[in-house]
């Protein structure tokens, strides 16, 4: 390296070359496709973002990081180039009229797959733009920004492709500013109910932060059509996504609304759930909803009342939500947990009782009349549920039916989850055959040897699976997309350890595939790194796994020990079987990320990387009763390991970790003598700061000491 003169002003300074060259290798294009699986658009993505886009000023209020500049998220990647894919032809077109400059995002396919929505993101605002598929062209929708502080998508397509909804920033004056001197103190009292609260980021201060939240937050839901044409649906609030319903004739809107809250972040504040018609009149309030501040502590706990509100995919008009039966205190012993309720249009009857849930609602895929598939879970025993659901028959068929019990911890026992489709509204559906008696399922197919991804067919008489497909060594390859259920044309992406992911069109009935993409090698000049999955034991017996990197031509037994730097993040467990499973792939191509540890490869290190460190904690123990005790036994078996296989000495051995990563660094310095030195990147090591728990602890600090 060169060496710096201390007096010198200095400019950014940039790594070694092969560093560099390594940094800037442009990323595999982000692809996006159709509902028809007519057309695919790649998309170009820088390696970093520039210097311009970090130093962008950035507000922290309310749990979320905004930038003022262009009222949109603080942090965030941009798309900066598109180009089109024709899948039958396998023919390329580009796109012409692009905006100037482009930093594009949120790209959204309208249901008719004709056009495809975007925002051009300015160092001044976030814009709407269209592309046509048959003019190839892209187009503004107009001057008007968007608002997307809040998060999610601000543009959402109306289900019959002639518009969208959006939310606007209206006229407004400048931003407020923040007075030099307060204005007076800020009063917070204890009064009220006693809960726990967790501790969060960035919560709101006082009155002028409220003001500076609200300036920044507030939007107009607006109609507009393809032409650029608008239409106020709503007054000026703060507004989640609007959800129009599959017919187009109404939408869902929630509004957050005063008090705000200085406990907890905005998606707790209180707020009003309306049902409008689609030009916006008022049809019903569905519910008005408290803050969030004196919500039961654990993992299961939720709000009381009606929450989840959506429209059912299948129908034209129909408004499903749950409501918690346990006053949302995970604590209470109850056999229902939670009933899902429904009305439909034109919405004047009274809500209908549908289904008791016996653990917590997870979610809904809707089918048909005759079916839709529920989820349950309880986090305690790790406990998933799932569930075929008849939800237009009489009561006494309409009962759920059990067709998965497991815990979500047992990788090895994963049947897959069911895949779904776009319907012709826009919404995602159980994806069925011709004949309507067999559904998919896909999975990672984890095993003792590694994911070997896998396709399922799910008989829906005799309620088995059968396998279609599965990937099979040297390469991981997974199904993206079903395109013909019935001839079994899907969508793979495809890699192994020589060959950088692409996507294929395979023909599962004629067993044969096509290339769809030729992403080359990002960084030939350094040869493949090999990577292998590895095995070992911890003293208690709970079997570890890690992936081994060694630098290139390196032998061990020729070469002596190197220094080796560790990279993990600990994970807790209920069961020592679980925690002992195989997780990852032995033939996924290896690609170096800025934040990678594969970069000391370059510099002669070996990398034991996402080392497991596992907590479990079997029965009515918790994991962090002994969080020490288990993090020390996973870092001696990894250190044995690595002297086992002659790779180090048990000398020069390095770390790190990121954010819980961090937490357990810290504690391995400070409990082991097993390491030379660490890296905690961004970590919390302070517990009396999270006094009501911190990522699986459900416990307080007073429970559990």
């Amino acid at each position: 390296m060169q060496e710096i003169d201390p007096t010198t002003k200095l400019s950014y300074q940039l790594p070694d070359q092969d560093f560099v060259n390594i940094i800037d290798a442009p990323p595999a294009p982000a692809l996006s496709m159709n509902r028809q699986a007519e057309w695919l658009v790649l998309a170009d993505r820088p390696s970093l973002s520039t210097i311009e886009e970090i130093s962008q000023p950035e507000l922290r209020l309310a749990g979320i990081r905004i930038n003022p500049s262009t009222n949109g998220p603080s942090r965030g990647s941009f798309l900066r180039n598109l180009k089109l894919r024709h899948i039958p032809s396998n023919q390329d077109f580009e796109v012409t009229n692009l905006p100037d400059s482009p930093r594009l995002s949120y790209l959204t396919w309208s249901p008719n797959g004709k056009f495809l929505a975007f925002a051009q993101t300015t160092l001044t605002g976030i814009y709407p733009w269209i592309l046509n598929l048959e003019s190839k062209s892209c187009r503004s929708l107009g001057e008007f920004q968007l608002n997307g502080a809040l998060g999610g998508n601000p543009m959402t397509w109306l289900p019959d492709s002639n518009g969208l909804l959006m939310r606007v920033i209206p006229a407004r004056g400048p931003a407020p500013v923040k007075p030099q001197t307060p204005e007076g103190p800020v009063i917070t009292e204890s009064t009220g109910e006693v809960a726990a609260v967790r501790t969060y980021q960035d919560l709101l201060q006082d009155r002028n932060d409220e003001e500076v939240f609200r300036y920044h937050t507030t939007s107009v839901v607006t109609h507009v059509d393809l032409h650029g044409n608008r239409q106020s649906l709503s007054d000026p609030g703060i507004y989640a996504a609007p959800a129009p319903s599959p017919d187009g004739k109404y939408m869902l809107l929630s509004k957050v609304v005063e008090p705000f809250s200085y406990l907890v972040t905005w998606g707790k504040f209180p707020r009003e759930i309306d049902l409008k018609t689609i030009d916006g009149k008022q049809v019903r309030r569905m519910a008005t909803i408290p803050v969030g501040e004196t919500i039961p502590k654990g993992f299961m706990a939720t709000r009381k009342g009606a929450r989840s509100f959506s429209w059912r995919a299948d129908r034209p008009a129909s408004l499903y939500w749950v409501e918690a039966q346990d006053e949302g205190d995970p604590a209470i012993d109850t056999d229902v947990r939670d009933i899902l309720f429904h009305l439909d249009a034109p919405f004047e009857e009274d809500p209908e009782e549908d289904m008791k849930i016996g653990l917590r609602f997870a979610g809904l895929i809707w089918g048909s009349k005759e079916l839709a598939v529920v989820q349950e879970y309880w986090w305690a025993n790790r406990q998933v549920i799932t569930s075929f659901w008849s939800p237009d028959s009489d009561e006494e068929q309409r009962a759920k039916s059990v067709v998965f019990d497991r815990s979500w911890e047992d990788r090895y026992h994963d049947p897959g989850h069911f895949e779904t489709t776009t319907n012709e509204r826009g919404r995602s559906v159980l994806l069925t055959n011709d004949e309507g008696d067999s559904l998919f399922l896909t999975g990672q197919g984890a095993s003792p040897k590694g994911n070997f991804p896998f396709l399922d067919r799910f008989d829906l008489k005799k309620r088995e699976s059968s396998r279609i497909w599965q990937a099979e060594a040297p390469h991981y390859e997974m199904v993206l997309h079903i395109m013909n259920p019935d001839s079994m044309e899907v969508l793979t992406r495809r890699e192994s350890q020589t060959e950088p992911p692409n996507y294929y069109i395979r023909n599962l009935s004629e067993n044969s595939f096509r290339a769809l993409t030729a992403f080359p090698h990002p960084y030939p000049e350094i040869g493949t790194i090999k990577k292998e999955l590895v095995r070992y034991e911890r003293e208690d017996g709970v079997v570890l796994t890690a992936k081994l990197y060694l630098p290139p031509g390196y032998q061990p037994k020729k070469d002596g020990p190197v220094p080796v730097l560790m990279w993990a993040y600990p994970e807790e467990f209920k069961s020592s079987d679980a925690a002992g499973q195989v997780q990852g792939s032995p033939f996924h191509f290896v690609r170096i990320g800025w934040p990678s540890p594969l970069f000391w490869l370059l510099r002669g290190f070996a990398i034991l990387d996402d080392p497991a460190m596992p907590i479990v904690g079997e029965g009515e123990e918790e994991p962090n009763d002994r969080f020490i005790e288990q993090l020390e036994m996973n870092a001696r078996a990894a250190v044995d390991f690595l002297k086992e296989r002659q790779i180090s000495d048990g000398t020069r051995i390095a770390v790190g970790g990121h954010s819980y990563g961090a937490f357990m660094t810290a504690n391995l310095l400070a409990h082991t003598d097993l390491f030379t030195c660490g890296i905690a990147r961004s970590g919390a090591y302070n517990r009396t700061l999270t006094p009501f728990g911190f990522q699986a602890e459900e416990r307080t600090y007073w429970e559990a000491r």
